[in-house]
């Protein structure tokens, strides 16, 4: 059997340990206090803590799924995902941020099955498409989404869509405090939004998508950070 991965696992680890500063881990020994807690999408070119630059532990809660989903089913009831509301509740965080991506294979997935294609499977992947799938289907019945541009356009479009819809879910939701601020962003590494790839685009401030409203609550250094392709 070839275990070159699990080898260069080890060597990375390696490395890691070899970096770390003695005192690396002291201030959370005890426990977390996460600032905020970000939901990304499970994919590989999206650093969850790395696009924060962020160095210390203990600073950014990190749950993920397919499709940066906010919500999880119990019988039959959407809610919001435990981890998600584990920091809020028990860690005291008081951010929460979606962040999607360009480009996101989920929510082409949902577009393609909400459109007359095939779910992708295996059924665990499916699960989680056809979660998605009604908001898809609510972004191209609004007028937000131009339906008649090339599918990369409508793909980035519904992406915004839907860190905006899951923004909006977190906000209304009885189990996350009205004090929690709630951020969307999408994650850019294909120069879709501007010329900076790596640059997470600010679309969404607890539920101000408009960029010039949300470019006035943010410093003049940021104002570029923040753009849409929605409004």
């Amino acid at each position: 059997m070839d275990h070159d991965v699990l080898n260069e696992l080890l060597a990375g680890n390696e490395r890691h340990v070899d970096g770390l500063p003695g005192t690396y881990f002291d201030a959370v020994q005890a426990g977390q206090h996460p600032d905020v807690v970000t939901v990304c999408c499970s994919d590989s070119r999206v650093p969850q803590e790395r696009m924060w630059g962020v160095d210390d532990p203990g600073t950014v809660f990190t749950p993920s799924n397919i499709g940066n989903q906010v919500w999880d089913e119990d019988d039959g009831e959407r809610i919001v995902d435990g981890g998600l509301l584990y920091p809020i509740h028990h860690a005291d965080t008081d951010v929460a941020a979606v962040v999607g991506h360009t480009g996101c294979g989920a929510v082409t997935a949902a577009y393609h099955a909400a459109t007359g294609g095939e779910l992708p499977g295996p059924r665990g992947v499916d699960k989680w498409v056809e979660m998605l799938r009604p908001v898809v289907e609510d972004a191209l019945e609004s007028d937000l989404i131009d339906t008649d541009a090339d599918e990369e356009t409508v793909i980035n479009q519904l992406v915004e869509y839907n860190v905006d819809y899951q923004a909006t879910f977190l906000r209304e939701s009885d189990d996350v405090p009205d004090d929690i601020d709630v951020y969307g962003f999408v994650y850019d590494f294909q120069g879709i939004y501007g010329d900076e790839h790596g640059r997470a685009y600010l679309v969404n401030v607890n539920g101000e998508t408009n960029p010039e409203a949300i470019a006035a609550e943010i410093p003049d250094e940021y104002a570029e950070a923040t753009r849409s392709l929605l409004y």
